[in-house]
């Protein structure tokens, strides 16, 4: 699982050209949508939009949104459980 956190954190950085953000600056349990990164609604569809192509994951609602991107933990936690899903 840390190996997925690791690489959620560079694809956000590199998703949403955060050239002053290193992976270790992102605490894995921190907010991330209005927490230290100031991410906002347009971030979160560029973060949807690169999930459904490099995981093949869906976000369809707001309410699984805030679920899922309300840490870096969660959004590996969601990928991770998908992961398993689609596998069965």
């Amino acid at each position: 699982m840390n190996e997925l956190i690791n690489e959620l954190k560079i694809k956000i950085i590199e998703t949403l050209n955060l050239i002053d953000v290193s992976p270790n600056e992102i605490i894995d349990d921190a907010q991330l949508i209005g927490g230290d990164l100031g991410l906002d609604s347009i971030d979160v569809l560029e973060l949807v939009m690169m999930l459904e192509k490099d995981y093949g994951v869906k976000i369809d609602s707001k309410d699984l949104g805030v679920k899922v991107f309300s840490s870096v933990v969660s959004l590996a936690d969601y990928v991770h459980q998908c992961r398993i899903e689609k596998s069965n």
